[in-house]
């Protein structure tokens, strides 16, 4: 690999969707986004809903929704390991408002501190596709 580059991996549970080095990768995470670039120091984040950006050419090559995960960042490689991951062209926004609308309901029928915890979660996740839709 050279070293102007980073090795990126990007997993889910699913399957492994990304596995290619990339000059820059971005990270949503949960203390802000952050930027990995080679030779970065080691580092373990949590990662927040949002929007991975994927940099080659300097330029954003490719933009991955991740509903929350972690981050191992090493100074050659960023591994993510994404509870859910899609690229953001592929979301869905109907099927998105569908899924906030009945996490919504739940929220308000949530008969105690785990449900009301699961529906704020799920509303959290919709909001951010969301928003990774529209940007």
């Amino acid at each position: 690999m050279a070293e102007d580059k980073v090795e990126f991996e990007l997993v889910s549970p699913e399957r492994l969707l990304i596995s290619e080095p990339v000059e820059m990768v971005v990270v949503p995470g949960e203390e802000g986004d952050f930027g990995v670039l080679p030779q970065h120091a080691p580092l373990i984040a949590m990662v927040r809903p949002g929007v991975i950006r994927i940099y080659q050419g300097n330029a954003v090559k490719e933009r991955i929704f991740v509903a929350g995960g972690f981050a191992e960042v090493t100074p050659a490689r960023c591994t993510v390991l994404a509870e859910q991951a899609l690229p953001v062209a592929e979301i869905d926004r109907a099927k998105v408002d569908a899924e906030l609308k009945d996490a919504r309901e739940d929220l308000a029928d949530a008969k105690d501190e785990t449900d009301r915890k699961l529906a704020e979660r799920r509303i959290a996740v919709g909001e951010a596709m969301l928003q990774a839709a529209e940007g």
